[in-house]
C-alpha cells in the first residue's frame, strides 16, 4: 500500500517469544498440546538454531531459545484472542497453570499467566 508518498506497514506477519536453550520439547508440549496451536515446518536454514514455529490463526508465532534472560522481568507478552475466556481459564487450571486477573479494560474479558518459562500471556475476548 502505498498513501501519501508513503509506504504503508500491511500488517503484522508474527511475533517472537524465547524459552530457555534445549526445552523446546517442554515448550512444544505446553503450546502444542495444553494450548492446541499447531507446530508449522521452519524453514532448513533456520533449524539449526533451536525453537520452533507455531500457527496462531493467520499470523504466527516463533518460539526462539535464549539463555541468561528472566522473563518473570518483564511486561512483555502475546494475547491470544478466544471465542471462551473461561475454557481456557479451566483447561490452564486443570494443568497447573497459576491464573493471574487482569486489571479490567472495557469491552474486554480477559486473564494472564506466565507459560512455564515465565513469559507474560494473555488471554482475551471481546464483549
Amino acid at each position: 500500500h502505498f498513501i501519501g508518498g508513503i509506504y504503508m506497514i500491511l500488517g503484522l506477519h508474527h511475533a517472537q517469544i524465547t524459552i530457555p536453550k534445549g526445552t523446546e520439547e517442554e515448550g512444544k508440549h505446553f503450546y502444542c498440546n495444553v494450548l492446541g496451536l499447531g507446530e508449522i515446518e521452519k524453514p532448513v536454514s533456520l533449524r539449526g538454531r533451536g525453537g520452533f514455529w507455531l500457527q496462531v490463526g493467520d499470523k504466527e508465532v516463533h518460539v526462539g531459545t535464549e539463555d541468561g534472560f528472566d522473563r518473570l522481568t518483564t511486561k512483555a507478552h502475546l494475547a491470544y484472542q478466544v471465542e471462551d475466556v473461561t475454557y481456557w481459564r479451566r483447561v490452564l487450571m486443570e494443568n497447573n497453570v497459576e491464573i493471574l486477573d487482569s486489571v479490567p479494560i472495557p469491552n474486554f474479558e480477559r486473564f494472564e499467566f506466565r507459560d512455564p518459562f515465565g513469559n507474560r500471556v494473555e488471554i482475551i475476548k471481546e464483549i
